[in-house]
């Protein structure tokens, strides 16, 4: 991966950091990136993460979903046990003859038409659950089994499990003899995208696993103890240095259409890590291109409190634009549209630069397993190490249990205080 932070220096941009402020802040990364390194050592809570690319097994994986040959893969999770599957396989698979859909919501208009429209009978469905008794996920689960069941599917023969040790989800593999995979110990959801968590729709759908997690350990044998020889630690300390003057909003906007559900997956990222204390920059996904035409007015032209961080593949296949006899579009004939593309991406930069609005520029070598890999490793690493510069508790999420204990409590599944925090909700009504 290759990081551009020029546009977010001082003399470029409001809010920026200086190059003075920058050296200091490299003396903070050093810090900081031993303390990581102790934590890989050590496979401390979290720190564990970024093991994930030496110690993911590829071939266990694919043993574990050997004989399927389906028309679709259902990931039944929420969260970060749902995002990094959806990221790999929308990067990487695009070619791939199965589908991949995820029901990591409980809307039910949704999940009754997904339901309707998948064949049931050529889907295999890995649902994931770390204690296997994920609310959203385990409802979700059973809505489609019992479609499958009323489809007269024996969804026993078409369902592989990734979950704990114990737990109801594991005493059902164990029960019915399901494919069983482990959760990675150590590892929050949301940073389990190399992991048997994220893999098994990319591996039933044919991506290349050793790629990925090659593109991983090379993210992993880059940690550096400065910003200036580690492109992970770049993003990560930039981004924070630029909240900390008063860019509290990061958008990322990447500009390849396979990396759309990476910005989704980065926003959980950032702000289930980084959101505490009363701090933490705010995620915002945008696309590229498309989004020139809606967002990028605000960015260059709002308040002046926004990174956007621009992402590329520095190579595309081709598409060649055909020759026109419209004089206006004459320009447009004998280019490509990747060319356009890139053409976009670069007036972008030079838009925020002119209006001195900080934006980074991250780029990776090509939509292949081992780039995707990459970045999806770095950009953890660069959370961690933000984590690591605001002094938070990168990898708990103790907002989203609190959430979760009010929705158990008012479904009947046990006395929770945070269940009896509803009735309290202050009501000014208007019809």
């Amino acid at each position: 991966m290759r990081v551009d932070i020029g546009n977010a220096l001082a003399s470029e941009a409001d809010p920026g950091i200086d190059r003075a402020a920058l050296d200091d802040l490299d003396e903070r990364v050093a810090d900081a990136h031993d303390r990581i390194a102790r934590g890989m050592a050590d496979d401390e809570f979290g720190y564990a993460a970024l093991n994930l690319p030496e110690r993911a097994d590829a071939a266990e994986i694919e043993a574990a979903v050997d004989g399927f040959d389906p028309e679709a893969v259902l990931t039944v999770g929420i969260g970060g046990s749902a995002l990094g599957a959806v990221t790999i396989t929308e990067a990487l698979a695009g070619d791939s003859p199965v589908d991949h859909y995820a029901l990591d919501n409980v809307d039910p208009a949704h999940v009754d038409r997904l339901l309707d429209d998948l064949p049931l009978a050529e889907t295999v469905v890995h649902v994931v659950s770390r204690s296997g008794t994920t609310a959203e996920t385990l409802a979700n689960f059973l809505v489609v089994r019992e479609a499958m069941e009323s489809a007269g599917v024996d969804w026993t023969e078409r369902t592989v499990v990734t979950t704990g040790e114990s737990g109801p989800l594991r005493e059902l593999a164990e029960r019915e003899d399901l494919p069983a995979l482990d959760v990675p110990e150590g590892v929050p959801g949301r940073f389990s995208a190399l992991s048997t968590v994220g893999l098994v729709p990319a591996a039933i759908m044919g991506v290349d696993l050793e790629g990925l997690l090659a593109g991983g350990r090379a993210g992993a044998d880059a940690l550096a103890e400065s910003l200036f020889e580690c492109p992970a630690y770049a993003y990560g300390a930039v981004a924070y240095a630029l909240d900390e003057r008063g860019a509290s909003v990061n958008a990322m906007m990447p500009y390849v259409e396979g990396l759309e559900s990476f910005a989704e997956w980065f926003a959980q990222l950032w702000a289930e890590s980084l959101g505490k204390e009363g701090g933490g920059q705010t995620p915002a996904r945008a696309l590229g291109a498309t989004d020139q035409h809606s967002q990028l007015q605000l960015y260059r032209a709002g308040p002046r409190d926004k990174l956007v961080t621009v992402v590329r593949p520095r190579e595309r296949p081709d598409c060649p634009i055909p020759e026109t006899d419209v004089e206006d579009l004459a320009y447009l004939g004998g280019q490509d549209l990747g060319t356009l593309l890139d053409a976009e991406f670069e007036a972008t930069e030079a838009s925020l630069a002119a209006a001195e609005r900080p934006s980074v520029r991250v780029e990776i070598d090509a939509m292949d397993a081992a780039s995707v890999g990459r970045l999806l490793f770095d950009m953890e690493a660069a959370c961690v190490l933000a984590g690591e510069l605001y002094g938070v508790e990168t990898f708990t999420q103790p907002a989203v249990e609190w959430g979760k204990k009010a929705a158990r409590g008012l479904l009947g599944g046990g006395d929770f205080a945070e269940a009896d925090a509803v009735a309290e909700k202050t009501e000014l009504v208007v019809e």
